[in-house]
């Protein structure tokens, strides 16, 4: 089995947004790329380093990459 990605970004809420967690520390509720980027730069991620579209990098859970609505 293939190691975890250290960044996971949970099923959208019914309400919007989606919960981030990082290695299982949970970062908060983000609803769009902004926010995920901003919670991983005060995790000490700079943007450089993230690539959100790397399955090695951010785990998509629940829903398409990128999407912040519930469908």
């Amino acid at each position: 089995m293939p190691p975890q990605a250290p960044i996971v970004v949970h099923r959208p809420t019914p309400s919007g947004g989606r919960r981030v967690t990082v290695r299982g520390r949970i970062l908060g509720l983000a609803h769009n790329d902004a926010d995920l980027l901003e919670f991983l730069r005060r995790a000490g991620l700079d943007e450089p380093d993230v690539d959100l579209d790397d399955p090695r990098m951010v785990e998509w859970r629940g829903g398409r990459a990128h999407q912040w609505e519930a469908a």
